[in-house]
């Protein structure tokens, strides 16, 4: 999978990133189904489920370390924020920093949600592979 262009800025722009990094998480079953067919033909059911669980962990090791950026890079953001507004209260200004902390928390909530998501992917990895490859 081509490495994603990850923009903190934009809220929009971060979500289409995260989901296209989680298009392997999103079809876990599909791509069981097709490495695994079924109990009688398995032509290396291990190796396959070897390669699979390395690339589910990359791409969860590359989503949580992309989110967690976009939360340090969008908090100092906010930190910074705060100052300029304590310094001279502009409209303006609280805005954006309102702005800045919905994104903060949204951003909160995707941490949240790549939880879920590796708790579904695993359950569902390890009820097919657990004959052919158990992780350490």
């Amino acid at each position: 999978m081509p490495e994603a262009v990850m923009e903190c800025g934009d809220f929009s722009e971060f979500q289409e990133a995260i989901k296209n990094m989680r298009k392997t998480d999103d079809i876990i079953v599909n791509t069981l189904n097709s490495v695994i067919p079924t109990d009688s033909f398995h032509p290396d059911g291990t190796k396959s489920c070897k390669e699979l669980y390395a690339q589910l962990q990359e791409g969860n090791s590359k989503r949580e370390s992309t989110i967690k950026k976009c939360i340090t890079v969008t908090a100092e953001r906010v930190k910074k924020l705060r100052e300029l507004r304590e310094q001279s209260p502009d409209i303006s200004l609280s805005k954006t920093l309102r702005s800045e902390q919905t994104k903060l928390r949204m951003l909160q909530v995707e941490l949240t949600v790549e939880d879920l998501l590796k708790q579904r992917t695993s359950k569902v990895f390890n009820d097919k592979c657990r004959k052919y490859f158990k992780p350490e």
